[in-house]
């Protein structure tokens, strides 16, 4: 572990009491200090990890909280990390962070489990809300409603809030706005909806769950 990182503080002990804790994994010292600040101010314990390897390797126990992943570290990739996080069963939710956003790459990472994907420049405020947004979907139960469906059951939570956004008409930046994640993770689930559906475009998409069809075998 650098110098400069900052164990979890609840390491080696139960933190089901205390307050949850934000992971901050990016190879940016000015980035960690500034998300130290903000979570701290926002009653988070804060971990940070300058190095994919350093997160890895530290001590694995029950956790609540946060990831914050920054996709182009040094020694690793975010979605080395992700895959590694998904094979060890680790169920904290994971923003997933980037300089250099594409949609191939936001696919791929939501693809891995990240609830969403924010481009840098970090905004402070909006951070801050869709961090507590990715925490609160999975310390309580999602809330499963609306129509019964063709293909319903292929869908994960986060897919159905977002065909909720879709059949009610939304675009992804108001669907991102009501769901606390970016448009572009919006666009994301949207693409990943219609494939899993076999809807050709949104208004096909609206037809199957309007009316209980659909192209799923």
């Amino acid at each position: 572990m650098a110098a400069d990182d900052r164990p979890d503080p609840a390491a080696g002990g139960n933190d089901r009491d205390g307050p949850a804790t934000i992971y901050v994994v990016d190879s940016d010292e000015g980035v960690r200090a500034t998300l130290v600040a903000l979570f701290e101010a926002a009653g988070f314990s804060v971990a940070t990890f300058s190095s994919g390897e350093a997160f890895l390797a530290a001590e694995r126990r029950p956790a609540k909280g946060c990831i914050i992943l920054d996709m182009n570290l040094p020694d690793c990739s975010g979605l080395e990390i992700l895959k590694a996080l998904g094979a060890a069963g680790d169920e904290r939710p994971v923003v997933v962070v980037s300089a250099q956003a594409d949609i191939p790459t936001a696919v791929a990472a939501i693809k891995e489990g990240a609830v969403d994907f924010i481009e840098k420049p970090l905004d402070d405020a909006n951070l801050l809300v869709n961090v507590c947004a990715a925490y609160g979907d999975r310390s309580e139960a999602a809330v499963d409603e609306g129509p019964d469906f063709a293909g319903r059951a292929l869908l994960t939570p986060r897919e159905r809030q977002v065909l909720g956004q879709i059949t009610a008409g939304r675009s992804n930046k108001e669907a991102g706005r009501e769901l606390a994640i970016s448009p572009r993770t919006v666009e994301v689930h949207r693409a990943r909806i219609m494939e899993k559906l076999g809807a050709k475009n949104a208004a096909d998409l609206v037809r199957i769950v309007l009316t209980g069809g659909g192209r799923v075998a």
